[in-house]
């Protein structure tokens, strides 16, 4: 099933790849990185006395996390928490599509359409996944402290690192479909 859906979605990203659609999303995605999430993280730092977002942290222990969450205080929890329900929906929305969609229009110029290169696309939607479980848990975080479930903070850092590790995959895959379609002069390929 988790096959079918994933050739399924790598499909309709192929029909639906061309450059304005591209452009729209990278827009979405400079929008989010030049305004909204510097915003944000000023703000949380500004009442944390400097501490960033777990959201960044590539790994973090039980001990690490609940110390960011003791800093942000009551306000800066609350604030956090609805920018993970709102903007930290949105943006991993945005970010997937862009990198999906773009990853997807170089491959068609750098792979022929029978390539086993061309079902990659859909790498991006695992950073996703585990983007939207990593917000899960950094909410949950933000909700039931002072507790401090350490079997919860483990989790959310394992999601944490795997988003990442998602992360590097999409942009190895960009960078190889770049250098593939540079060759091919950006010419689709049959």
């Amino acid at each position: 099933m988790l096959k079918k859906l994933s050739e399924k979605l790598s499909e309709t990203l192929r029909k639906y790849a061309n450059g304005w659609l591209v452009l729209l999303f990278f827009a979405g995605e400079v929008f989010f990185n030049a305004v909204i999430l510097p915003n944000e993280q000023a703000k949380m730092e500004a009442g944390s006395g400097g501490t960033g977002p777990i959201d960044l942290q590539i790994f973090y222990t039980p001990e690490k996390v609940y110390s960011m969450v003791e800093s942000y205080g009551d306000a800066g929890r609350a604030s956090y928490r609805l920018f993970e329900l709102t903007g930290d929906i949105i943006y991993p929305i945005v970010y997937t599509l862009f990198f999906s969609l773009f990853m997807t229009w170089l491959f068609q110029r750098g792979f022929p359409s029978n390539s086993k290169m061309q079902a990659l696309n859909v790498v991006p939607f695992g950073g996703w996944l585990f983007d939207l479980l990593e917000n899960l848990g950094i909410v949950t975080m933000l909700s039931v402290y002072p507790s401090t479930p350490a079997a919860l903070a483990w989790v959310s850092a394992i999601f944490t690192l795997i988003k990442w590790l998602f992360a590097g995959v999409t942009i190895i895959l960009i960078l190889t479909g770049l250098v593939k379609a540079t060759m091919n002069g950006f010419k689709k390929q049959a």
